[in-house]
């Protein structure tokens, strides 16, 4: 049986203060110049030229601060060359660095056969007009130590993202707990060093955004998860409409309320 409660039925004042800054931090992240806040558009480029600026008429359409006439984009497959009016040709991928004009910057992203440049500016509505985060009270009940379950290797999951496109993702195995008594379970992929749990409670409906939820949480350690649901975050979903977010799967589709973590952007 799963692990259910990390903590009491009172919170631990140390506790509390760390999950405070942990959220402090995430917002100011969530502020900077170049965070999803910042994003301002996504294109979807052709084979060949793609013309870009301040243009309406362009391809890919650049904030009226830039010039009207700025340069083309020549796709190559899921590569692209970036031709400025002035300055030196550029190749991008998704591993290069951006292109920048100015503040604004330019990054390919690849999805399927689809290859956008993704946008940001430090000038975006979005980031001007953040209104900041807000979040439910810190809830020791559902900061849970759950069991793990490895799988055998080379596992995968079917994840699809916004854009309606489905890939196959590895998944090391699923965590399983309890909450008021009854038993779940969540499987995660990897990214990077770490956990990543998409997921959607019944709070979706209400208070938590409606797409769901991301939690990330730290390797198993033996056999164990730290899943700490007051560190449920919303996607960048939630924040922009370029964004191309990963979508819970069926079996994390959870059918209780967990009342914790960020609440949805902009209610009070």
């Amino acid at each position: 049986m799963a692990v259910s409660l990390a903590f009491g039925a009172t919170l631990d004042t140390a506790y509390v203060r760390d999950l405070q800054q942990w959220r402090a931090v995430r917002e100011e992240k969530l502020k900077a110049p170049t965070s999803w806040l910042a994003v301002a558009g996504l294109f979807w480029l052709h084979e060949g030229e793609n013309k870009v600026g301040s243009d309406p008429l362009s391809d890919v359409v650049l904030p009226a601060s830039a010039p009207k006439h700025a340069g083309v984009l020549v796709r190559h497959g899921e590569k692209a060359q970036w031709k400025p009016v002035s300055g030196a040709v550029l190749l991008l991928d998704e591993k290069s660095p951006p292109a920048t004009l100015g503040t604004i910057t330019m990054t390919p992203i690849v999805r399927g056969p689809k290859v956008g440049i993704r946008l940001k500016d430090p000038d975006a509505d979005t980031r001007k007009h953040f209104t900041g985060l807000k979040w439910y009270p810190a809830a020791p009940q559902f900061h849970l130590q759950a069991k793990w379950v490895p799988y055998d290797s080379g596992h995968t999951i079917p994840i699809t993202n916004v854009l309606g496109m489905t890939t196959q993702e590895p998944a090391p195995g699923y965590a399983e707990f309890t909450i008021a008594g009854k038993q779940y379970k969540l499987e995660p992929v990897t990214e990077e060093d770490h956990l990543m749990f998409i997921f959607k409670d019944e709070t979706s409906t209400s208070t938590t955004y409606g797409a769901g939820r991301f939690l990330y949480a730290p390797m198993p350690v033996r056999g164990v998860v730290d899943l700490d649901f007051n560190k449920a975050e919303n996607p960048p979903c939630a924040f922009t409409a370029f964004a191309t977010c990963p979508l819970p799967p069926k079996q994390n589709m959870l059918k209780v309320s967990i009342s914790a973590g960020e609440l949805r952007y902009g209610k009070h």
